[in-house]
């Protein structure tokens, strides 16, 4: 064993994989079935975090009453790291990640994790495990972190035992036939969040709800099911577990709306991104609270002329038709729009180092 920093210790894998069969594992690998060599696992107990480890990836041990089990204390977060054009390795905007990982915890009445921590596990595993690390455009290592109650307790409380947990897997294209629109599904049925609940946390129980909507809209022969309000079920939140966007053009200008944060939608990273690149694109943007009937007009009067979801897995996904109980419609005919486009590209090309990184936003692992 030795000490690769003054707090993770490190015990490679005594089994790491051949590099023939991570070859062809890595090869047109689906979305969160492989995984790499290792994992850091940092526990919490005292009132404080104790020393992590990173060490070979395998199972963890977890008492029946571990109150992660009966009462949904676990978060989780997600980013990527991409290879670069001088083969360096970078991920991209992991330090909001650790900023959203803890405001995850609070609202959960869990442990922050130090920024620190947070880093420097996620650095350390994308280096003993960079030949994980795909190299084509489209492709990049996913990271996923989770925290959770480990307590042996079955009072509902906040839990005093947590375990930190970080692993990776490889991520081949998302649309490895060519990003086509999607069909979404408008649910009446079902809402993802309440004012005041945890709509803006991303705990494990928020995506066990949306289940169930998520079946509704594949029955309805759609590819994801699209959020409303929980109040007055007219405005729009979200599409799955992705932000929307809209894009409109008048009198010569483009501009870019997506729904406003009130607390119960994400604040997604890659959202709050594609706001800041798409004024360096010279479009206008906008924060605001769009209505379905809104949504519907304006697609029928011309004003509004693509609708796109974005998110760390697909990056950019384009909409280009709508389902609800009494209506449907479709998207720019039903095509990729040219500003969807656009932005994927130019986030795409940020994350693999084709395109200047001027907002500082990749940060270099090794």
């Amino acid at each position: 064993m030795i000490n690769s920093t003054p707090t993770l210790l490190v015990t490679p894998s005594a089994h790491p994989m051949s590099d023939a069969i991570r070859a062809e594992r890595m090869t047109n690998p689906s979305f969160g079935r492989i995984f790499t060599d290792h994992m850091v696992v940092i526990p919490y107990r005292n009132g404080a975090w104790q020393q992590g480890e990173l060490k070979a990836y395998g199972p963890l041990s977890l008492d029946p009453a571990a109150s992660a089990l009966h009462y949904g204390q676990a978060i989780f977060e997600g980013f990527k790291a991409f290879t670069q054009p001088d083969g360096s390795i970078k991920t991209f905007r992991p330090a909001a990640n650790s900023a959203r990982f803890n405001r995850s915890a609070q609202r959960l009445a869990m442990p922050d994790l130090p920024e620190h921590l947070f880093m420097e596990a996620a650095d350390a595993l994308i280096t003993i495990d960079k030949a994980w690390v795909p190299k084509n455009v489209g492709e990049s290592l996913y990271l996923r972190p989770l925290m959770f109650a480990t307590d042996p307790f079955l009072g509902v409380r906040p839990a005093s035992e947590y375990l930190f947990v970080l692993f990776a897997s490889p991520a081949g294209a998302y649309f490895p036939q060519g990003v086509k629109p999607v069909t979404v599904w408008i649910s009446e049925d079902f809402v993802r969040a309440a004012p005041g609940g945890t709509g803006e946390a991303k705990c494990a129980g928020n995506y066990a709800a949306s289940l169930v909507a998520q079946a509704q809209a594949l029955e309805k022969g759609c590819d994801q099911v699209v959020w409303l309000d929980a109040v007055k079920r007219e405005y729009i939140e979200e599409m799955g577990g992705m932000n929307l966007f809209f894009v409109y053009e008048e009198s010569g200008k483009t501009r870019v709306v997506t729904p406003e944060l009130t607390g119960t939608l994400l604040s997604g990273i890659t959202r709050r991104s594609l706001l800041e690149m798409a004024k360096g694109l010279g479009y206008e943007v906008e924060e605001r609270k769009l209505t379905v009937q809104q949504w519907r007009d304006d697609i029928a009067s011309g004003k509004m002329t693509e609708v796109f979801a974005c998110g760390t897995a697909a990056v950019i996904t384009p909409v280009g038709h709508v389902k609800a109980k009494n209506f449907e419609f479709t998207i720019n005919n039903g095509e990729n729009g040219k500003v969807t486009m656009a932005l994927r590209e130019a986030l795409l090309g940020l994350q693999h180092g084709t395109i200047a990184d001027t907002h500082g936003w990749m940060h270099k692992v090794c």
